[in-house]
């Protein structure tokens, strides 16, 4: 029965990679894929030698010996605590991806767009890549991608001009989210996982991130499509509601205030972002309602907006595929995890692969082991290949290898655009084709990604 779950999770795999060539939306696979694993084990327990009980964090060696009962309430009791798990990220992301979109409804952006002052082409290259990373890091990599192409889109007239700009807001994107607990959902599962710390995340990753950016922004301002000036559309006068930039700091300074608020109750981060949200949400109805309180409606509100509440309208746009996917594909991975599977694929990744540089730890995992799972975050999504990290390798809070595997996962997806959520949404907004920007935009991510690791090792062995 072992087989028959791994056969199916490849195939469920595989349907998720080549999402773009059979025209299936990956949540499909990933729900199907996820049912189906744990359909297998439980039709199959009594089968199965092992278990990993995810309580104590131990694998069980005396599984096959326990009643039929027994082993029913132990998966029953395995799968509750990864659903728990699970909610978790998703109930933290549905709360992150509210506040945005709250932002938005109150067209709170605009004030970013109104920076952009200059029309040369490698200043506003510069822009957009410094804006990506710092802005991903506080709203998230998939949102600033989001937040950054639709302004893209309304002050660049060329599309040939602006997808290469979309190329380097992916890179930059990615690599501003890994470096932030909040900045990427594979971060995000890092640290909810009990795995790093804010603090020596950003401590150990915020400069390998930085070099993962500016290196290819860099080499890419040196690039005939960045010479020159554009012609850029003049910028609104003002945005549509007067409470744009108030609405802006506020949402983006609640989001930020999540990881303040664990350090300081110990609560689970999901517990602050629905602190957050509800702030957020009570001073968007307030500014909602003080904008109809005149004898008619502002004439710059739009019709969308004219007969909804803020808070409705905002959680009827969020993205809520994107959470269903995670669910199943976390769950699918739990499933593996649950079986013992995962530990057997590290202990033959760290028998096999061969030594790069310097250990992360005497008879541990090699980096090189590291920067494949980076690699393999460009041909398949960094979401599984993360979770599938937690439950291979037991090392502690903060160790290095979390630090690493945080950045790799996280900026090893630019370098195919079908590889990180940023480049997926990307893709779809601006119908960037693939070979493109393989041909294009492919070798600078590379470069960036081997050099962010360069400066990661370096610094592992200075701080």
């Amino acid at each position: 029965m072992e087989a028959v779950i791994i056969l199916v999770f490849v195939m469920g795999y595989l349907a998720i990679t080549l999402e773009h060539s059979i025209k299936i939306d990956k949540l499909i696979p990933a729900l199907v894929m996820m049912a189906i694993c744990w359909a297998c084990i439980a039709l199959g327990l009594e089968t199965f030698p092992e278990w990993f009980d995810s309580g104590k964090h131990a694998l069980l060696e005396n599984f096959g010996l326990l009643e039929h009962e027994e082993k029913t309430h132990l998966m029953e009791e395995t799968l509750l605590h990864h659903l728990g798990k699970t909610s978790e990220i998703l109930v933290f992301l549905l709360g992150a991806m509210t506040i945005v979109e709250i932002i938005d409804y109150f067209d709170g952006f605009a004030t970013i767009k109104g920076f952009i002052k200059t029309k040369k082409k490698t200043k506003i290259l510069w822009i957009f890549s410094v804006l990506a990373f710092i802005l991903s890091a506080i709203i998230d990599n998939l949102t600033a991608t989001i937040v950054l192409v639709s302004i893209l889109q309304k002050i660049v007239r060329d599309r040939n001009t602006r997808i290469w700009y979309a190329g380097l807001i992916i890179i930059a994107a990615n690599a501003g989210g890994a470096w932030s607990p909040i900045g990427d959902v594979t971060t995000t599962m890092l640290w909810i996982g009990k795995k790093v710390t804010t603090g020596n995340l950003i401590a150990y990753l915020f400069i390998p991130s930085f070099f993962c950016m500016a290196v290819p922004s860099l080499i890419a301002s040196f690039l005939p499509a960045f010479k020159g000036d554009l012609d850029i559309e003049e910028a609104e006068e003002k945005p549509k509601s007067r409470f744009s930039s108030t609405m802006l700091y506020l949402g983006l300074g609640a989001i930020v205030f999540v990881p303040i608020f664990k350090m300081i109750t110990h609560l689970p981060p999901y517990v602050g972002m629905m602190l957050s949200l509800g702030v957020v949400a009570i001073f968007a109805e307030i500014y909602s309602s003080s904008k109809f309180s005149l004898t008619e409606v502002d004439s710059t509100e739009s019709d969308a907006h004219a007969h909804h509440s803020p808070v409705h309208y905002s959680l009827s746009k969020i993205e809520l595929p994107s959470i269903l996917f995670f669910l199943g594909i976390l769950m699918a991975v739990a499933a593996l995890e649950s079986l013992g599977i995962l530990f057997g694929a590290a202990d033959w990744l760290r028998a096999s692969t061969p030594q790069l540089g310097t250990e992360i730890e005497a008879g541990g995992v090699s980096d090189l082991v590291i920067m494949f799972l980076g690699v393999g975050s460009a041909v398949i999504d960094n979401v599984p290949l993360v979770a599938a990290s937690l439950g291979m390798f037991s090392e502690p809070l903060d160790h290095q290898l979390w630090h690493f595997i945080a950045f790799s996962a996280g900026t090893g997806g630019s370098m195919l655009i079908i590889g990180s959520a940023a480049g997926v949404v990307a893709m779809g907004m601006e119908k960037i084709d693939f070979f493109w920007y393989l041909r294009k935009i492919s070798w600078l991510a590379l470069i960036g990604f081997v050099v962010g690791s360069a400066v990661f090792m370096v610094m592992r062995g200075i701080l």
